[in-house]
């Protein structure tokens, strides 16, 4: 799944940087829960693995989306997509 068809999914109408749009992520946060504050959003998905992937979307940030997976060991790891291409910084609580 590409970035631009999760924004559509959701009838999220924010913008994001233009790189992001065709940026893949795993399918299965089509199947999450959303939330939303202050034009800030969160989708939550728990896999039958017990893996909780989060999605955090922050059109304003400077890193405005965060993927954020919690293991069953309570270990954490994911990515931060910056403003530019190629500015992704790698989460590893591992």
């Amino acid at each position: 799944m590409i970035f631009k068809d999760l924004l559509n999914h959701f009838s999220i109408a924010e913008e994001f940087p233009e790189y992001l749009y065709e940026q893949t992520f795993n399918d299965v946060f089509l199947d999450g829960e959303m939330s939303e504050e202050d034009n800030k959003y969160k989708i939550v998905i728990t896999t039958r693995q017990d893996v909780t992937h989060q999605m955090f979307l922050n059109p304003l940030d400077e890193f405005p989306v965060i993927i954020l997976s919690e293991l069953p060991n309570g270990l954490l790891n994911g990515m931060k997509f910056g403003r530019e291409k190629g500015q992704v910084t790698y989460i590893n609580d591992l």
